[in-house]
C-alpha cells in the first residue's frame, strides 16, 4: 500500500540521485545494435583515448557519440567542477528509441516494410 507521503516519497527518490556528470542524446537516428560497437570501444577508457578512438573510428555512430562525449566532459567541467585529466567514461550505453515505420514498394503490387531506427544514446563519465 502507501509509503508514506508524496513528498516524502520524493525527498527520498532525489537523495539517492546519481550526481555523477553526464550527457544523453535522445531520438538518435542510429539502431541501437550500430550505436553499441562503437560504445563498447570506449567503456572504461579514460576521456582523452575515448576521443582518439572516435575521432579514428570509421562508423556513423563515432561522429555522433564522440559530440556527446565532448558534452559530457564540458558538464563535468563547467557544473562538477572536476578535472578533465583524472576524467573516465564510468557508463555508455544505448537504449532503444521509436521506430518509423515505412514502405517501400515491391513487385506485383505488393509493399514491403522499412524500419528506420532511434535511440537514446547516454554516457556517463567519473573521476579516478
Amino acid at each position: 500500500m502507501a509509503k508514506g507521503h508524496r513528498s516524502q516519497i520524493k525527498r527520498e527518490r532525489n537523495a539517492n540521485k546519481d550526481t555523477r556528470p553526464s550527457a544523453k542524446l535522445s531520438y538518435a537516428r542510429i539502431s541501437t545494435t550500430k550505436a553499441a560497437f562503437v560504445l563498447d570501444a570506449i567503456r572504461g577508457k579514460d576521456v582523452e583515448s575515448a576521443l582518439a578512438i572516435l575521432n579514428y573510428n570509421p562508423r556513423y555512430a563515432s561522429a555522433v557519440i564522440k559530440k556527446l562525449l565532448e558534452s559530457a566532459i564540458a558538464n563535468a567541467e563547467n557544473n562538477n567542477g572536476m578535472n578533465r585529466d583524472t576524467l573516465y567514461v564510468a557508463e555508455c550505453y544505448a537504449n532503444k528509441g521509436p521506430t518509423m515505420k515505412r514502405i517501400r514498394p515491391r513487385a506485383q503490387g505488393r509493399a514491403y516494410r522499412i524500419e528506420k531506427r532511434m535511440s537514446h544514446i547516454t554516457v556517463v563519465l567519473d573521476e579516478r
